[in-house]
């Protein structure tokens, strides 16, 4: 029976199960919940490891975009797809694209795409740019604003929550928001470097290559020339390093500006700390403004609404 297993971060796991609230089942042993579809059933594990299984399970797969889906059937997770990049991009001069705020439940999602020169390198490293991830916020505040006094040449573009629901009201998944915004900060940046041109693009991979070129293609849009996709690309690429840093600081900027505006807290993440702050903005300011500043359909905003 065709299986397609992907990793997703754990915070997406209650984006998934409100999608298919409609179509949960019980559970096997130790798993966080399951849902069967026409297309196939889905096991979803507390780790991020979410299993679909049956006739066809790519049509539910593709909709998340997988970090790494692996289809059992005579697949190797060591085999490498056509558009990994060789290792002489990561000291070339080149365009690398991240982006922050996917699992947060309040917050704008973020991407950016930074261009780094082969002779900016070294200096970027020395002043301490490395995996996002590995840094704490006032450490990318502050490298950010290093990067901005370097001149790197960088786009950035943030979707607002608005936006955002209406787009996942549409249908569209956030796999297809992603590809769309890093497809647009890409370009948007190539028309700024212009006359010059990168050695290659390297996007932190969110989605298999294929389904990133669904998502634009159905929007009219096409692959730019020399692009590559890398899960983890924020580890080797110092490009992409860069531009996780710079959207992971226009997101922290976006979350404390909102926090002031409202006068409420407003974590980061989608923990129980976020239901509760979710309960007392509704208190407050109403369903309207939730509308504005969160992902609504992830699942804090019914436990929000229950703790009310």
């Amino acid at each position: 029976m065709p299986q397609i297993v992907l990793n997703l971060p754990p915070s997406r796991l209650n984006e998934l199960k409100t999608y298919y609230y409609k179509q949960l089942k019980t559970p096997p042993a130790h798993a966080y919940f399951a849902a069967k579809t026409p297309a196939c059933t889905i096991t979803a594990y507390k780790s991020g490891k979410v299993l679909f299984q049956g006739k066809s399970p790519e049509s539910e797969a593709n909709r998340w975009g997988s970090t790494e889906a692996v289809k059992k059937e005579k697949t190797k997770s060591s085999v490498q797809h056509a558009y990994h990049p060789k290792e002489s991009l990561f000291t070339s001069s080149h365009i690398g694209s991240d982006e922050a705020g996917t699992g947060d439940y309040f917050g704008p999602i973020t991407v950016a795409a930074a261009y780094v020169r082969s002779d900016q390198i070294a200096e970027l490293k020395a002043i301490g740019v490395k995996d996002s991830k590995h840094l704490t916020d006032p450490q990318i505040t502050m490298l950010a604003k290093k990067i901005v006094e370097m001149k790197i040449p960088y786009s950035l573009l943030r979707l607002n929550n608005e936006k955002y629901n209406q787009w996942q009201r549409k249908g569209w998944s956030q796999g297809k928001m992603k590809a769309l915004l890093h497809h647009q900060a890409l370009d948007r940046l190539l028309e700024k470097m212009a006359p010059e041109k990168p050695e290659g693009i390297l996007i932190d991979q969110f989605a298999q290559p294929n389904v990133y070129q669904k998502h634009i293609r159905s929007e009219g849009f096409s692959l730019q020339e020399n692009v590559y996709f890398m899960t983890k690309a924020e580890s080797y690429s110092i490009a992409v390093a860069v531009a996780s840093i710079i959207a992971r600081s226009a997101f922290v900027k976006a979350m404390n500006n909102l926090e002031a505006d409202i006068g409420l807290p407003v974590p980061k993440g989608a923990s129980s700390k976020v239901d509760q702050a979710a309960a007392s903005i509704l208190r407050a300011y109403g369903e309207d403004k939730l509308e504005q500043i969160a992902k609504v359909h992830f699942a804090n905003t019914q436990k929000a609404k229950k703790l009310m």
